[in-house]
């Protein structure tokens, strides 16, 4: 009995190398003319897996993954428009003092910000929390900013 299990499997995994293209198709087909019915089963999953969903999700966002997903989230939420998140996101994590006045930030520290311009949504840089909100309040004048700072 296991043998056969183990044969229908092995015809199965090559049926579908042969036929990939063919499958997909059908999926895809599948997928547009039952609508509504996979709606309606994925509500009804949601509702009878509310419990296990969500410690699901909680794991996740404690992994290293989940954490940048939320964060890079977050950040295309609050206005950043970039080409790739990535080189941003490892900048973020990797910088432990403020780009402007040189304060420790981090875990147990002052908290970390990405600074962004709000009319490009471009990123500038990474700055502890003070120094966001005076340049917010600045009007992203950062050559007044830096005056401030040497008086």
């Amino acid at each position: 009995m296991v043998y056969e299990k183990e044969k229908q499997k092995q015809y199965s995994k090559e049926y579908y190398q042969k036929n990939k293209e063919k499958a997909k198709q059908d999926g895809i087909e599948y997928r547009k003319n039952n609508k509504e019915k996979l709606r309606l089963r994925s509500i009804e999953y949601r509702k009878q897996n509310s419990e296990k969903i969500k410690k699901s999700k909680a794991e996740y966002l404690k992994t290293e993954k989940g954490k940048k997903v939320k964060t890079i989230s977050s950040w295309k939420n609050r206005g950043l428009v970039e080409e790739d998140y990535d080189p941003i996101y490892e900048r973020y994590i990797n910088t432990h003092n403020c780009d402007c006045c040189r304060t420790s930030i981090g875990e147990g520290k002052a908290s970390r910000c990405m600074d962004h311009n709000h009319k490009t949504g471009k990123f500038r840089n990474v700055l502890c929390h003070n120094c966001n909100i005076l340049r917010g309040h600045l009007d992203n004048n950062y050559q007044a900013y830096l005056r401030m700072l040497t008086l």
